[in-house]
């Protein structure tokens, strides 16, 4: 696999070259369909066999401070929601279950936008798709509706946000398709698991997020630039990052970029576009995944007459368990 090259690389380039493999990392960046290894330094200066570097880094200790909710399962959460006693972020909230980002548009744009989808699995990989005017999704969970089940919304009029809102009951209509797209929040579990901090996560709060200068492929009336979420990490943290995340891309997959904010278009790191900061300590690298926000710039740069979203980190949360999305 791409990710267990990639983390064989890191190793033996750092070994060779007595360098540290965050330095290894620093121009490290996926190419638009898969991870792509070829921007690292000194990469053709040795070959390498599948197998004959080790790598087991040992887990740190982490402490899981994530929401103590008391919820049982996803449902009782969804429940919550509904009932308005949930309203905040839901990253760590039932962290063994699939959260989804939201896209609601008018039919007349559901085929544009499944297309969009389509050519950009990366950002928006498409986990359910509504029919016209149900609010039900029952492929993703229980007794689903989806003008209730998300902590708050976004309206969106002619690309323009114009409210949020903690219901969109009295918004709905007979022509509204919604589009349930996989959430980075649906690996962190693993990660943790691993015994890699998330800082966010331990904090209590959500993950930051940034527009990029990296472009999504068209279709119709949609295009705009990629969104990624940010989690700072150690190198041999990034590495076991990459292989975890490499294995679900149906939540995004492995990171788009790796190491320096500006080579993406990030101008300031401390200032996320969404989400709230997060310190990076001066031996972590930040590391980026495509983002289910991305939607939201495109939505902004596209202009639909109406469009309903999630707010960024205020996702659904499924009956899919995140192990059920891993490809192994």
């Amino acid at each position: 696999m791409a990710a267990t090259r990639l983390a064989i690389v890191l190793t033996e380039v750092s070994r060779r070259q007595g360098r540290p493999p965050q330095d290894c990392l620093t121009n490290y960046s996926p190419c638009q369909d898969g991870l792509a290894i070829a921007n690292l330094p000194f990469f053709d200066t040795f070959s390498f066999h599948q197998g004959t570097t080790s790598m087991s880094p040992t887990p740190s200790p982490v402490q899981n401070v994530a929401h103590q909710s008391g919820f049982q399962s996803a449902y009782e959460a969804r429940q919550a929601i509904r009932r308005g006693d949930w309203v905040r972020h839901t990253s760590g909230l039932a962290p063994r279950n699939a959260q989804c980002n939201l896209v609601i548009l008018p039919e007349s744009l559901s085929g544009d936008f499944l297309r969009f989808c389509q050519r950009n699995p990366k950002p928006c990989p498409l986990l359910a798709v509504s029919e016209p005017g149900d609010p039900a999704l029952p492929t993703l969970g229980r007794d689903i509706d989806i003008r209730h089940d998300v902590p708050l919304y976004r309206v969106w009029r002619n690309g323009v946000l114009s409210e949020e809102v903690t219901d969109v009951a009295a918004l709905w209509r007979p022509d509204l398709v919604s589009f349930l797209l996989g959430c980075s929040f649906s690996f962190e579990h693993a990660l943790i698991d691993a015994g890699i901090e998330l800082r966010h996560v331990s904090q209590g709060e959500n993950v930051a997020m940034y527009r990029t200068n990296l472009q999504t492929v068209p279709a119709g009336p949609f295009h705009g630039p990629m969104v990624v979420s940010m989690r700072p990490m150690k190198a041999a943290d990034a590495i076991r990052a990459v292989q975890i995340t490499a294995r679900v891309p149906a939540v995004h997959g492995a990171p788009v970029h790796l190491g320096d904010p500006s080579l993406i278009g990030i101008a300031d790191i401390n200032r996320p576009d969404f989400g709230e900061p997060v310190e990076i300590l001066p031996d972590e690298l930040p590391v980026f995944w495509a983002c289910g926000v991305t939607p939201q710039a495109v939505v902004m740069a596209a202009a639909p007459e109406f469009c309903i979203t999630h707010a960024p980190g205020y996702m659904l949360v499924t009956d899919l368990l995140n192990s059920d999305l891993a490809l192994a």
